[in-house]
């Protein structure tokens, strides 16, 4: 069983890593264009025209390309539940999703946030019944999203469904509040530097519990992932984070990792409609995290503030 594992190195080996990059950006980016040329999706996935994105996401046939199901990871559960903003695939054995993926945009983002929800219910659209906000009461834990509420705050509909409790796991109070909320503030802000991100998220259930909460016996993870895809040609690039649920004050670069090592951790493959198994070996386990721009503000901030509410 693969160890986690903090990257106290930013970036190793220099240039050849930005040669493995450079091979991880024009096998995905040739891949994407061949897809989008046999389906004449270019569009809906934001290619040429935002507003193109705004009017496919806000139909009611839920085109499966605009929620980009053909990057959806492998599932090991075997239930996976499409939302409207957002897909999930939910383990029952830890009742929580063990991932959600979705596509963050910059135009969304760039728009007037609604009100926050707050109101935490049962996934409807889950056959095995999920969980519920009372299996959280005085367990100590939060009821963290892996879904952001604020990368779906564009619309009512987008917020409310990042309530569900299938997108809802337990998270250590100043885990939640710190380290796990700069990395969704950063991946924010990588998603409108870079147009868009594909996002994935999960607890890491490969690892034994730390514990059960609840009448449902949720399973309390011993740490998280977020895997990130910037689907920006002709640069793409890919990174992960495996993170400890529990409080740190440790830079995050430290904690970024390949997505090679995700899958090691994790038991997900990723990427598996998008590039071949042939492809997929062909691909390095280095990335290069100067690719990244990380915040000494938002890590001062988390350390000195976030950390200590």
């Amino acid at each position: 069983m693969a160890k986690l594992r903090s990257n106290h190195s930013r970036s190793s080996g220099g240039s050849a890593n930005i040669v493995k990059v450079g091979l991880f950006a024009a096998i995905i980016g040739g891949l994407f264009m061949v897809f989008n040329r046999f389906t004449g999706n270019s569009d809906v996935l934001g290619e040429n025209d935002n507003t193109n994105i705004e009017e496919a996401y806000d139909t009611e046939d839920k085109n499966s390309k605009v929620r980009g199901e053909d990057y959806l990871p492998g599932s090991t559960t075997g239930q996976i539940v499409g939302h409207r903003y957002y897909t999930l695939s939910y383990s029952e054995e830890h009742e929580q999703a063990e991932w959600v993926a979705y596509i963050l945009y910059k135009n969304r983002l760039d728009k007037e946030w609604v009100e926050r929800s707050e109101l935490f219910v049962p996934d409807p659209m889950v056959d095995t019944k999920s969980a519920t906000s009372a299996d959280y009461r005085g367990s100590g834990y939060h009821r963290g999203h892996l879904v952001p509420a604020a990368d779906m705050a564009f619309n009512e509909k987008a917020m409310e469904e990042t309530f569900y409790m299938s997108n809802i796991s337990p998270q250590a109070a100043n885990f939640n509040k710190g380290i796990w909320r700069e990395l969704e503030e950063l991946t924010r802000s990588w998603a409108r530097k870079n147009q868009k991100l594909y996002v994935v998220s999960g607890p890491v259930l490969s690892l034994p519990p730390k514990g059960k909460i609840g009448d449902n016996e949720v399973s309390v993870p011993q740490a998280y992932f977020k895997v990130l895809l910037d689907l920006t040609e002709p640069q793409l690039k890919g990174i992960g984070f495996v993170i400890p649920n529990e409080v740190s004050f440790d830079p995050l670069y430290q904690f970024a990792v390949s997505i090679d090592y995700v899958e090691e951790v994790t038991g997900i493959d990723f990427f598996p409609e998008l590039m071949s198994k042939e492809v997929e070996e062909q691909l390095e386990s280095e990335f290069n995290s100067d690719l990244w721009e990380f915040s000494k503000t938002k890590y001062n901030k988390r350390v000195q503030e976030w950390n200590l509410d």
